[in-house]
């Protein structure tokens, strides 16, 4: 199929490409000139998708990355870095904000355009990391060196698992990165070939480009995709690549070829645009709220809303702490027979985060069964006699009792969960445990909603709240309708 058409869409217009390559060139100018002037052994290296000639169009971030000797020492590479980076800034009247990875770098606002400043070491290809970014430009060097001309395809592919939900490797997405893309785009040669190879991957697909023969399924035997770093035999590309999102993407990829291969252009250009939900299409967030609210009541279940504020964080750092705390809060519900239908969280990032918990029993009766040792021990069953008295009688095999139930309802746990004498109960972030013992709420789902405008009510910025508003009610659309990004 031609993707001309596409691909206008896609591709930087030449204005785009010569204000991006302009203002890379004033930073590195800049940082490169002051090395020299000041005697530092370092020097900047434009590295990323824009480096690459692989950036979709109004996504021009800029990655700077300021390369030192492997034998400088790490105090004096983050010190020194960032005090070019803070420099640089201030010369090109930027606006910074300072980050904090596996070691701090500056984000500036230059000219417009998102500009990292990342300090890191210069190490060869086959040499170990010092610091986690060291690979960058590894891998920035290889793509330019063997793209050979199919930026196209590239675009195509980081564009489609845009629109399905599943590009970028950072934790809250848990997709493929911008690098893997383009890797596969060199293994498979084209868009369309990546995803008829994708149709039929199995779990556990392996892809050595370089052919080192160091897939260690010792090491890599959980990951859904093996895909060998050609710069570093040891590293799997995709490990940040979550079954959910793999299993997406081949899902999406059979829907989008059978629309190909029918020739139905109008679906395929479909799957190159955001999805429009025509249930939502010119409803207010008030009209919104009230469909999910009858939507939760059509499904006879009970879904409790879980809010509390976030300290300050890096989403880095942020979104496996929530995962991890709302992954224990559902375990232990299971674990006192409260079923658990469904799950999710949502964060501005900034302010709060917002639990949503759908149960499917949460409510017990009075009594439950508790179940002791077999009878055939006998020092066992006396000694359980001991404990329990003349309440006992047998069970099948068991001595067992019946006793009246601590919690009744799923509220009543989780509020006796979130108390701070017993939160220790729960696998919690430790950044956000005393947000959320301190600081939470509990609602039923039609209590939060019915007073939407109160919960993202964030100050004198009424239309950044309205859209954060909006933005939890689409991904409680996404929690009742799943899916739906991956079919046109």
């Amino acid at each position: 199929m031609n993707y001309e058409l596409i691909l206008n869409d896609l591709r930087p217009n030449q204005e785009e490409i010569f204000a991006a390559n302009r203002t890379t060139k004033k930073v590195m100018d800049f940082i490169n000139e002051t090395c020299e002037e000041e005697g530092i052994d370092a020097k900047a290296m434009a590295v990323g998708s824009v480096a690459k000639k692989t950036w979709l169009s109004g996504k021009s971030d800029i990655d700077i990355f300021i390369h030192f000797p492997t034998t400088t020492n790490m105090d004096y590479l983050k010190e020194t870095g960032m005090d070019l980076a803070y420099k640089t800034n201030d010369a090109l009247n930027g606006k910074a904000s300072e980050h904090y990875a596996s070691h701090p770098y500056l984000t500036c606002d230059i000219d417009g355009f998102e500009v990292d400043i990342v300090p890191c070491y210069e190490i060869k290809e086959g040499e170990s990391i010092i610091s986690a970014v060291d690979r960058t430009i590894l891998h920035t060097k290889y793509i330019q060196r063997h793209l050979n001309g199919r930026e196209d395809e590239v675009l195509l592919l980081k564009k489609f698992m845009d629109v399905i939900g599943t590009y970028g490797s950072e934790f809250k997405t848990g997709g493929f990165a911008g690098y893997l893309c383009e890797l596969l785009i060199l293994k498979y040669g084209t868009f369309e070939d990546t995803l008829r190879a994708a149709q039929k991957w199995k779990f556990h697909t392996t892809i050595d480009l370089e052919d080192f023969g160091t897939v260690n399924d010792d090491i890599f035997k959980e990951d859904p995709l093996v895909f060998i770093d050609p710069t570093d035999k040891n590293r799997n590309v995709g490990a940040a690549l979550r079954i959910e999102r793999f299993v997406d993407f081949i899902v999406a990829s059979r829907n989008f070829l059978a629309f190909v291969d029918d020739e139905r252009e109008d679906k395929v250009i479909e799957f190159f645009k955001p999805l429009q939900k025509e249930h939502l299409l010119n409803k207010s967030n008030e009209e919104i709220a009230d469909y999910v609210v009858e939507s939760f009541k059509d499904r006879e279940t009970q879904t409790l809303i879980i809010k509390f504020p976030i300290p300050e964080m890096s989403a880095d750092a942020l979104h496996p702490q929530l995962l991890k705390t709302i992954d224990s809060i559902c375990e232990k519900l299971e674990a006192e027979d409260f079923s658990v239908f469904k799950h999710a969280y949502w964060t501005d990032e900034e302010r709060y985060v917002i639990f949503t918990i759908e149960l499917n029993v949460f409510k017990q009766g009075k009594y439950y069964i508790h179940k002791g040792p077999k009878v055939w021990p006998k020092k066992a069953c006396e000694n359980f006699k001991a404990k329990w008295g003349d309440a006992l009688y047998p069970l099948d095999e068991h001595m067992a009792l019946t006793r009246e139930r601590q919690f009744k309802t799923a509220k009543e746990f989780i509020t006796h969960l979130l108390k701070l004498e017993n939160i220790h109960i729960i696998k919690v972030g430790k950044n956000i445990k005393e947000a959320i013992c301190n600081d939470y709420a509990l609602f039923e789902i039609d209590e939060f909603l019915n007073d939407l405008n109160s919960h993202f009510n964030y100050g004198t910025d009424k239309s950044n709240s309205e859209e954060l508003a909006l933005e939890y009610l689409n991904t409680l659309d996404d929690f009742l309708n799943p899916g739906q990004y991956l079919k046109r």
